[in-house]
This record gives C-alpha cells, sequence and structure tokens, in this order.
C-alpha cells in the first residue's frame, strides 16, 4: 500500500507514576545535575497512576494521522495483550500497523519530579528485536525515523538502503551517545535531521554544558549529509537551518508546562508534516512548536495531539515571533 508516512520506531504502554519524590541538586567543579530521590528500602504510594500508548514511532505516527496524513507505523510489539493494546489503539487513529510481532512489549515507567520534567525508566523489549522478515512492503512519500537500537537499528539501514523517498530521523539522546558507526551511516542517507541541544552537541562531540551559539551549532552540523537541521532547545525555543537560512521559533508566554512527554515527538512529526504540505519554513515552526505546546499542558504523549484545523485556528489567533537571517 502507499502512503504519505511511514513512521519507524519504538512502542510502548506508558505508565505516569504521580509519586512524593523529592529533587535533589549535585554540583561539582564541573557540572550540576538535578536527582529524583526516594528513600530506601520503604514502600512508596503512587498517588495517581495514568497508563497510555507511547514510544516515538506511535507518538509520531499518531501525530501524523491527525494532520491528515495517510500513515503506517513500522515497529515490534510483543505477542501479549499490551501489543494488542498498542495496535488497537494505532488503528482507532487511522494508523496502519506494517511491523512485527514477537517477545514482550516494550513499557516506560515515568516518575515525576517537584518541577514540570521526569525521569523514565523504559523497557525496550519487542523494540530492539525488528526484522527484516518483518516487515510489510510499503511505499511512501517520507520515511520518519524515530530512536531503533540493538538488531533493529540494522533493519532500519537496511530499510533504508532499499528506499527512494524522504527520510526524516529524529533520534534519541542515548542512541547519539552510542556515535556507532551505524548511526552515522544512517544519518548519511537522512534528508532532515532533528535534535534537542543536548543531542546535537553529543553528535558534535562538543561540551554541553557551554552556551553554544546556535547559528555556529548549525554550521557545524553542515559537516554532515542532511540538507535541513532542527535544534529544539527548551524554553529558548526552536532553530532551523536550510544551510543557506537560519530560523529561530520562540514560545508563547502563559504556557502552563505540565508534563513534557511526547512534545519532542510532537515538535518533529508536526514540522516535517507541514513541510510535506507544501507550507514555508516559518509556518512549519509555528505548527510544530504550537502541537508541542499543546502536549506539554497534559500528561500522556498523544493525549493533547492536536488536528490540523485546530493548529490553523490557533495560529489565526496567536502571534508567535519567528526570526529568519541568512546563515554566514
Amino acid at each position: 500500500m502507499a502512503y504519505d508516512f511511514v513512521c519507524i520506531g519504538s512502542a510502548s504502554i506508558d505508565h505516569f507514576a504521580e509519586t512524593d519524590s523529592e529533587l535533589i541538586k549535585i554540583q561539582t567543579r564541573t557540572t550540576t545535575e538535578e536527582l529524583i530521590a526516594y528513600p530506601l528500602g520503604s514502600k512508596l504510594l503512587i498517588n495517581k497512576l495514568n497508563i497510555t500508548t507511547g514510544g516515538g514511532g506511535t507518538n509520531s505516527a499518531v501525530a501524523l494521522s491527525r494532520l491528515g496524513l495517510n500513515t503506517a507505523f513500522l515497529g515490534k510489539v510483543g505477542e501479549d495483550s499490551n501489543g494488542d493494546v498498542i495496535i488497537q489503539s494505532l488503528e482507532a487513529e487511522g494508523v496502519d500497523f506494517i511491523g512485527g510481532r514477537e517477545g514482550q512489549t516494550g513499557i516506560s515507567i515515568i516518575l515525576d519530579s517537584i518541577s514540570e520534567d521526569r525521569s523514565i525508566l523504559a523497557f525496550k523489549g519487542a523494540n530492539n528485536f525488528l526484522k527484516l522478515s518483518d516487515v510489510i512492503p510499503f511505499e511512501s512519500k517520507w520515511v520518519y525515523l524515530a530512536s531503533m537500537l540493538g538488531e533493529s537499528l540494522g533493519t532500519v539501514l537496511d530499510v533504508v538502503k532499499a528506499r527512494d523517498c524522504k527520510l526524516a530521523f529524529n533520534p534519541s539522546n542515548y542512541q547519539v551517545e552510542l556515535g556507532d558507526g551505524q548511526l552515522l551511516e544512517l544519518i548519511s542517507y537522512v534528508d532532515l535531521l532533528i535534535m534537542n541541544r543536548e543531542e546535537a552537541c553529543k553528535l558534535l562531540g562538543v561540551s554541553c554544558e557551554e552556551n553554544h551559539d546556535p547559528q555556529e551549532l548549525m554550521k557545524s552540523l553542515e559537516k554532515f549529509k542532511p540538507d535541513m537541521f532542527v535544534i529544539t532547545d527548551g524554553s529558548r525555543g526552536v532553530y532551523v537551518s536550510d544551510r543557506r537560512n537560519f530560523y529561530h521559533g520562540v514560545p508563547l508566554e502563559g504556557i502552563t508546562v505540565v508534563e513534557t512527554t511526547g512534545a519532542g515527538d510532537a515538535l518533529a512529526a508536526t514540522f516535517v508534516a507541514a513541510l510535506s504540505m507544501g507550507e514555508t519554513y516559518e509556518y512549519a515552526i509555528d505548527m510544530a512548536m504550537t502541537n508541542a505546546e499543546s502536549v506539554i499542558q497534559r500528561k500522556g504523549s498523544k493525549e493533547n495531539l492536536l488536528y490540523c484545523k485546530d493548529i490553523k485556528k490557533k495560529i489565526e489567533q496567536q502571534q508567535r515571533h519567528i526570526a529568519k537571517a541568512v546563515l554566514a
């Protein structure tokens, strides 16, 4: 079957646990790190538990489908009830499942902290064991690639090599940390690379603690093949480069941050979708940030994903500052 987008990435059942955690800060001569702390040897009661589907692949697939694009998800889930739940939830969103089933479905446990940030315990399970024999043949205008590890990364490389379509890649922090040859080979096939600031610094081998100028980071990324780069930077906004021009989108004021899981997936998928629809870079940035800002206002990575008409309506009602400059 032919699709507008095929999303390749992870699928999981997400458990959002609200607990009475403490936030501690450890400072050394060179770094400062914040940690969630729980008392050792105690039974910890969960105040509230919210269970949803998640994973970068399914989050992105649902975002694209809600934007009106014919979308499929290629990944691997277990032969268990959790796998059934994920496939059924994708079908309810109009997303075809064209992957495999084996073993145990991935699970994530999201632990809250005093602030709006969180820590995630991730069991990858079946996500790491996608085989070429699991892949149902497809045709697609775009392949959107989220993070994959283990055997799945090699399979993804084989799939990408056989494709003649646009490829967007949104790797994870731990995938960039690996920095192995497979990751760099995969990037050599990518048209659009999307990362957060920390991931961009790690890919370039520079310190994340230093306040690198975003335009300089973009110039440094030009040693890699992609035609376009996107760097997200939390409250500082979003930076985009097409090797000629540099764009900076600023977050709207007054947004209440409840939980950030899934916001990066929403932003990346929406930006790529907007470009595929022929939108300008500035409008694509506005659409992407609007969807991400919706997601962070509620727990759950898919619960507050917007439909295309809702995004455009919000854009009409807001004034986001997006700067444009020529790259030196």
